[in-house]
């Protein structure tokens, strides 16, 4: 045995070649019941090119010189191959100079998963087009639709997923996990084309290979050789106020995949491997078309255990009909990524009885319907297309052992394993070689964890437990997983369960008991292990601490579809914030996404800021609404929010954040804006723009940061409906009391009847309203068609100011304004002095009322020719309807009944973000974080 400082990995090389067309090995010939490599009589020719001088270049790449026929480019460097030769991986595609090959450090794909820290599963979204990205496996361009991870910046071809590692961004810690220092998580490729390198200052991007590496938490941009140059930390960038660093947040493991820890909406699975209608899976690294068999070649199906079988997963292979057994085991090793010694494996047939599709009972080649001499009764000579890969016997091994998260000077330990060898005994031979032999070794035990793409398992193996049998299980379903598997050595020490999870839509108004009592009557609570946590009456909200792990995942499972009341539920698995962790200059964003705004740019937006910060501080507003946000950082002292939506989600949020001000550590966060919505006066207002066209998500952070903070008033308005029982034509909403909340402004009369005809059009169309320029198409048309429309609304309604009553001029529509924009962005009240009133601010405690005459001298104020016809100015006002009127709050319009509405100031002034006059730096100079590291010596700068 023997202990090593970093991980290894053996290079994928294979060694002499037997003879071509060998009839005893070959399998493409049928003459053998199974391909097995052995010593051949002498090298043969080369395949496809020289190997690599000394083929050690790269960790596990597998280099060979290749003839160019179209310009190439060097994947190390990114420049252009001159000449007509270079030197190619078999395995991940990776082109490089002669010259370069000392200097890879980019491990191949087979090797990859030997050298991730922590091993973090991927979330990965609904496939779509990803123009100018390169799949991180084969290193080809995404020409079809392709897969990326909704946390990191990870591109993938679907078939490509299978041999994708889990190296996705560590986002919180486990209970397991203790780090005192956080490092770079470097993602190579994919770089803006004028990336430039944070070491040489030189271009480190590039459009036409897979290039250049980029921390994924500070953005600093390297090549893959600088970046050894770096310090090992990470500081998070110019971000690194608005993140919430990891150290910070715990969740601890159970059943919960990360999607829906990330609390994000769970896209349909592609197949393993293979998407084709049979079955069939892509076909080499090198997405080439299978040759013909006229063209002196053959197609063969490779399996590489059990599962792939049982799950009619596999990969196809193109080879010569002379080609070698050796020559047709490295190609099916290659082709699905392994990297153990090819003489430890064969080639077994596949029965030619057995379908792809059906389960395949054996379990040792040739124990089928297939004879030993690799023939399906009574069909002669013909030669099998489908083979499995199969592990040879093994009377020992070296197996690496981790030591977990205990604090070491080594990355692993080998040792040796024998069929004596269990769990237990491996236990007591690594604890002296970590230097932990002076501790009690039944306080530790072997952890098996299987590093899949989609998920990380973890399994306690029992102390008996056969490490060879174990072993040779994992090869007889996959033998490519067992490069997947790892071997930790881990305190046993008990982690207590807990999971908290957020149920809302729930009833408004009820104790604590009455949602205990409820939710034990829809999903069958255990008192024993649920209990209501926290209770957020009136938004009809709670939040359950559950201490089993099973019992956690039964009932989220059971709440999303349960209805109480005839309101179906939403559940949400929230981690634990540890404020205490946070750095003191820290003040996390807090950041709400309302997706169905701007059409699909929300959605963009959603997916672009779980990457650029910490996923679990982004939110989705329609899977529950800000209040899971807010309730996870109700302890937080100090943080900001960003909305991105409309004006009616900033009102829905700052509505949220009145309603829980009290529970908060900081009751006044500070409030910035992405408009996504179709008038925006607010973000207007603060300076945030019209609206959402494409920006760099990286640039609005950075913007975020640097804002000013302003105060705004919030008002309350009462809705006090008397009978409407003579309601014109019965439209009213016969509704009780209520209260609304009323940032920017209070529309009576025609505008609000255009907001409510627009707000219908888009409930009957929703899929028509994804264009802001389309939105106000509808709104133009449906002015056109109000035009001689007269309400007279002046003798319909009352007011009073101040408590004294003001007569109203001849008006059609009568809007109070607590901001100077109405309408996308009108100036209603104009800039004319105006001894008889002060000069509007949003700030002053007052509200601007002010009337138009129709439709026309609607279109008048909004085109800049007129402004409204003021009235008055005050802080209390009371309405009175006469009759059932529109009326519009925000943008949100509906038919208010006859009776009272009463406007008054809503508690203290709220905090927002105003948009700084300077511009930030360029998002290509600020993401590469160079005002965050020193200049190298003799940088010019």
């Amino acid at each position: 045995m023997a202990a090593a400082a970093e991980p290894g990995a053996r290079a994928w090389l294979g060694g002499g070649s037997p003879r071509p067309g060998s009839p005893a090995c070959s399998p493409v010939l049928g003459a053998g019941g199974r391909a097995r490599l052995g010593p051949g009589p002498g090298p043969g020719p080369e395949r496809a090119g020289a190997r690599a001088p000394g083929s050690v270049a790269g960790p596990g790449h597998s280099f060979r010189k290749v003839t160019l026929t179209k310009p190439t480019f060097c994947h190390l460097c990114s420049d252009f191959i001159w000449g007509l030769a270079g030197f190619l991986c078999d395995v991940c595609n990776f082109m490089s100079h002669e010259k370069c090959l000392k200097l890879v450090r980019i491990p191949c794909t087979s090797v990859a998963p030997s050298l991730v820290r922590v091993p973090v599963a991927h979330c990965f979204g609904p496939r779509g087009l990803h123009k100018r990205k390169f799949c991180a496996v084969c290193r080809k361009v995404l020409e079809a639709p392709a897969l990326h991870c909704e946390v990191c910046e990870l591109h993938l071809h679907p078939d490509c997923v299978p041999f994708a590692c889990s190296d996705c961004r560590q986002c919180h810690q486990d209970g397991h996990q203790d780090h005192d220092t956080h490092h770079h998580h470097w993602r190579e490729g994919n770089l803006p084309s004028g990336a430039r390198c944070e070491v040489c200052r030189k271009t480190c991007g590039s459009s036409d290979v897979l290039a250049g590496v980029r921390c994924e938490w500070c953005g600093v941009q390297a090549h893959s050789v600088c970046s050894a140059l770096l310090a090992p930390e990470c500081g998070f960038g110019r971000l690194r106020s608005l993140v919430l660093p990891p150290a910070c947040v715990r969740l601890l493991p159970g059943g919960f995949s990360k999607t829906q820890s990330f609390r994000i909406a769970e896209a349909v699975e592609p197949g393993e491997g293979g998407d084709g209608a049979d079955g069939s899976a892509a076909v080499g690294p090198g997405r080439e078309t299978p040759a013909t068999p006229e063209s002196g070649k053959q197609t063969l199906k490779i399996f590489d255990g059990d599962d792939a079988v049982r799950r009619s997963q596999f990969r196809l292979i193109t080879v010569s009909r002379l080609a070698s057994a050796e020559e047709v085991l490295e190609a099916a090793l290659r082709v699905h990524h392994i990297p153990e010694d090819p003489g430890h494996l064969e080639l077994c047939p596949l029965p030619p009885s057995l379908k792809a599709c059906d389960t395949w009972a054996g379990g040792k080649a040739g124990s089928a319907v297939i004879s030993e001499e690799g023939r399906s009764p009574g069909s002669g000579e013909a030669t099998p297309e489908a083979w499995v890969i199969r592990a040879l016997p093994r009377a020992q091994e070296v197996l690496k052992i981790y030591p977990g998260w205990l604090k070491v000077g080594v990355a692993y330990v080998s040792v040796r394993v024998t069929p004596k060898s269990t769990a237990r005994s491996v236990v007591l031979e690594v604890l002296p070689l970590l230097g932990r032999q002076a501790e009690g070794p039944e306080s530790f035990q072997l952890v098996e964890v299987a590093m899949g793409c989609r998920q990380v398992q973890r399994t306690a193996l029992m102390d008996e437990q056969s490490l060879l049998d174990r072993l040779q299980d994992i090869r007889q379903m996959s033998v490519r997983q067992v490069s997947q598997t790892r071997f930790y050595v881990a305190e046993s020490r008990d982690v207590a369960p807990h999971v908290s999870l957020f149920v809302g839509s729930l009833p408004p108004g009820l104790s604590p008991e009455e949602y205990s009592s409820l939710l034990h009557e829809a999903v069958a609570t255990k008192a024993t292990v649920v209990s209501v946590s926290h209770v957020y009456s009136s938004q009809g909200a709670v939040v359950l601490d559950v201490t089993c792990f099973s019992e956690a995942e039964r009932l989220y499972v059971l709440l999303k579809d349960v209805a109480v009341r005839g309101r179906l539920l939403t559940a949400l698995v929230l981690p634990d914030l540890l404020h205490t962790k946070l750095p003191p200059d820290s003040s996390p964003l807090l950041v709400f996404v309302n997706p169905k705004s701007g059409g699909l740019k929300g959605r963009d937006l959603l997916c672009s800021f779980r990457k650029l910060l910490n996923p679990h501080q982004v939110f989705d507003l329609t899977n529950g609404g800000p209040l899971p946000g807010l309730h996870l950082f109700s302890q937080v002292p100090c943080f900001r929010v960003l909305v991105c939506g409309g004006d009616g989600t900033v009102g829905w949020v700052l509505g949220a954040l009145e309603e829980t001000r009290y529970r908060l550590a900081c009751p006044e966060p500070s409030v910035a804006i992405l408009p996504l919505g179709t008038g925006n006066d607010l973000g207007r207002v603060l300076r945030w723009g019209a609206g959402y066209s494409g920006e760099d998500p990286l640039s609005v952070l950075l913007s975020v940061d640097e804002a000013d903070a302003v105060l705004m008033d919030r008002w309350t308005i009462l809705l006090d409906a008397h009978d409407t029982g003579g309601a014109e034509n019965g439209t009213a909403d016969a509704e009780p009391p209520k209260i609304v909340q009323m940032s920017n402004y209070c529309g009576i009369g025609i505008d609000a009847e255009l907001s409510l005809d627009f707000h219908q059009a888009r409930e009957e169309e929703p899929g028509k309203f994804t264009s802001r320029l389309h939105n106000k198409g509808v709104y133009v048309r449906v002015g056109l068609q109000k035009i001689s429309h007269s309400r007279s609304l002046h003798k319909q309604i009352r007011l009073q100011v101040e408590r004294q009553e003001v007569e109203l001029p001849s008006i059609e529509g009568l809007i109070f304004i607590n901001i100077p924009s109405w309408g996308s962005g009108a100036d209603l009240w104009g800039s004319d002095s105006d001894a008889r009133f002060e000069k509007p601010r949003m700030d002053d405690g007052l509200l601007e009322v002010v009337g138009v005459t129709g439709v026309v001298h609607m279109g008048q104020v909004q085109g800049g020719l007129r402004s409204g016809i003021r009235i008055a100015q005050g802080s209390y006002f009371r309405v009175t309807l006469l009759k059932a009127t529109p009326v519009q709050v925000d943008g949100e319009p509906w038919v208010q009944a006859p009776g009272h509405m009463i406007i008054s100031a809503a508690g203290p002034k709220v905090h927002m973000l105003r948009k700084a006059k300077q511009k930030p730096k360029r998002a290509g100079t600020t993401r590469d974080a160079r005002a965050d590291a020193p200049a190298p010596e003799g940088d010019p700068r």
